[in-house]
């Protein structure tokens, strides 16, 4: 089993550098969007979803103004191997609350049972868990003890309860990345290599499947909670 740490201040910069490449690895499983590498916005994504993580990452030092919490997991043969991580946000008001924000395992040590100690870890410090999936991963956290609760965007949303916290949960305010500089260049770069209309068909791609995702999630729920299974409620957030 892995070695779990706790941290609730910023971690080592190699530890930093471990998780922000498995982000960028990871990005289709770990992101709401759930874009497909082979969508030529798929560059913009990895930048945009690692540099949110990197800005949570940062708000370990409280100087952000946000409460968050993360576990990593490290290799036990080799301590200084990261091997999984797991961002979550506490909820103001509601000490035994929190949500995860971003959790990934490395592929090499998947099916280890990583993600479930990581999980264990918070629901023992915050037994009120909530956190957002796909629909094809809700077995897995049903056997965690998590339950489906509603749809939130483009994936269902699971509590260890059968509600949502009334506490308040601050989260960065992180829309202006996508207008940032950096993402633009990036785009620029793309629309040079591919050409203008290429890049229209990869946005109209990346909407029809954000929309079918949206509308798999939407089904899904209505089929496990009834047809008048209303939007969840959940922590009142704050964006920061």
């Amino acid at each position: 089993m892995p070695q779990i740490s706790h941290f609730k201040t910023p971690c080592p910069e190699h530890i930093n550098s471990q998780i922000l490449q498995m982000v960028v690895d990871n990005l289709t499983d770990i992101s709401m969007v759930a874009i497909p590498p082979s969508n030529l916005l798929y560059n913009v994504y990895q930048y945009a979803i690692g540099y949110e993580v990197h800005l949570y990452l940062e708000a370990l030092n409280g100087a952000k103004g946000i409460d968050v919490e993360l576990l990593v997991a490290t290799d036990l043969d080799d301590p200084d191997k990261v091997i999984g991580f797991l961002l979550y946000l506490p909820v103001k008001d509601d000490p035994e609350a929190c949500g995860v924000a971003y959790m990934a395992v490395d592929a090499s040590h998947r099916r280890q049972g990583v993600a479930r100690k990581m999980l264990r870890e918070m629901v023992g410090r915050y037994p009120h868990a909530e956190l957002t999936c796909a629909v094809g991963k809700v077995p897995y956290f049903e056997a965690m003890g998590f339950q489906v609760v509603g749809a939130r965007a483009t994936q269902v949303l699971m509590n260890t309860r059968d509600h949502g916290s009334d506490g308040l949960m601050a989260l960065l305010d992180v829309a202006s990345i996508y207008s940032s500089l950096e993402v633009r260049q990036i785009h620029t770069y793309l629309l040079q290599k591919h050409g203008k209309r290429a890049m229209l068909d990869a946005e109209k791609q990346r909407d029809r499947h954000l929309d079918q995702l949206t509308r798999k999630a939407n089904e899904f729920v209505r089929e496990r909670l009834g047809e008048d299974a209303v939007p969840a409620t959940g922590p009142r957030l704050r964006l920061v």
